[in-house]
């Protein structure tokens, strides 16, 4: 699962025109977020963007593998090819990060003494 560092600032640079992007190592992969929000990952030198009902049928239409069990699937070669597909799709799952439901933080009650 380990990421190539050249790969990770591929990537970065890539995805920098859009935004606010910025990346961290999560549990043996990379999330990359906008402005707080996880729109892609990456591992194994794998770049997978965030999918859901608005933009899932690009993916499964171009053959991609799903990252399971997370909503996240595997940019097909040729988008990292196109300038426009770079942008574009990208910012659809950018969209689809804003949009997901922000899971709440458990907390801890005190227990009393």
């Amino acid at each position: 699962m380990a990421v190539d560092p050249g790969y990770m600032e591929y990537v970065m640079e890539m995805l920098q025109p859009l935004g606010d992007v910025t990346s961290r190592s999560m549990f043996g992969v990379y999330g990359v977020f906008e402005a707080g929000d996880m729109f892609a990952l990456v591992s194994s030198d794998t770049l997978y963007f965030k999918a859901d009902d608005s933009n899932r049928a690009r993916y499964e239409d171009a053959g991609s593998a799903q990252f399971k069990p997370m909503p996240y699937w595997e940019v097909p070669a040729e988008v990292l090819e196109r300038e426009d597909d770079v942008e574009e799709w990208p910012r659809l799952s950018i969209d689809a990060a804003h949009a997901a439901p922000r899971k709440k933080r458990r907390t801890r009650k005190k227990r009393k003494s």
